[in-house]
């Protein structure tokens, strides 16, 4: 997705063509989803993740300023709206929980199944998901969309500081994970 080519399209879009929201979501589909897909804890959801980012863009459009970079806005945009949906999971499940306690059956067949994760094949996916989400969001944003820290901590609205820390943190916790993984498999293979 090049800024450049998105831009005229998304002052059209702002003026309500659709066609001009059509332009814009060729243009970030596949990144929208990309980070959508490394964020969300629940891959069954990114679908509806992606239909929430775009009902979100329409709606907030008239707040972006054309002056400013487009990426950086939408990546902001973007983690919200799987925060939202973060959100509103954990509700539901607190609800479900309630239900079950008061002996009824649960109210959405297979919810429970929706609560689920499922873990990638990916060697490092894995490990990535296993962070908490503060820390997971500053990873995806700096390995995978390439913002800078200065680019991260404007995005998600937080200190610089806090930023770095989290990455720090972050990092710290993937090293022990492969490190922990590494020592466990040259254990494996010792003869006893």
């Amino acid at each position: 997705m090049k800024e450049e080519n998105v831009k005229p399209w998304l002052i059209r879009m702002r003026r309500g063509e659709e066609e001009a929201f059509q332009e814009v979501y060729r243009a970030t589909r596949t990144y929208a989803y990309n980070l959508i897909y490394f964020l969300a804890p629940h891959k069954q959801d990114v679908d509806d993740m992606m239909s929430e980012v775009y009902v979100e863009l329409i709606r907030s459009i008239d707040r972006y300023d054309v002056e400013q970079p487009f990426i950086p806005w939408f990546n902001g945009l973007i983690v919200r709206q799987v925060r939202n949906w973060n959100r509103s999971i954990w509700r539901r499940f607190r609800l479900l929980e309630r239900v079950k306690e008061k002996g009824y059956e649960a109210p959405v067949a297979g919810m429970e199944d929706k609560l689920g994760a499922i873990s990638d094949e990916l060697e490092v996916i894995p490990a990535v998901e296993k962070l908490s989400f503060k820390l997971k969001e500053i990873v995806v944003l700096r390995y995978y969309q390439n913002c800078s820290l200065e680019e991260i901590a404007a995005i998600l609205q937080i200190p610089l500081g806090t930023v770095k820390s989290r990455h720090h943190l972050a990092m710290k916790k993937l090293r022990e994970h492969f490190e922990h993984r590494i020592n466990h498999e040259e254990a494996s293979f010792h003869v006893h």
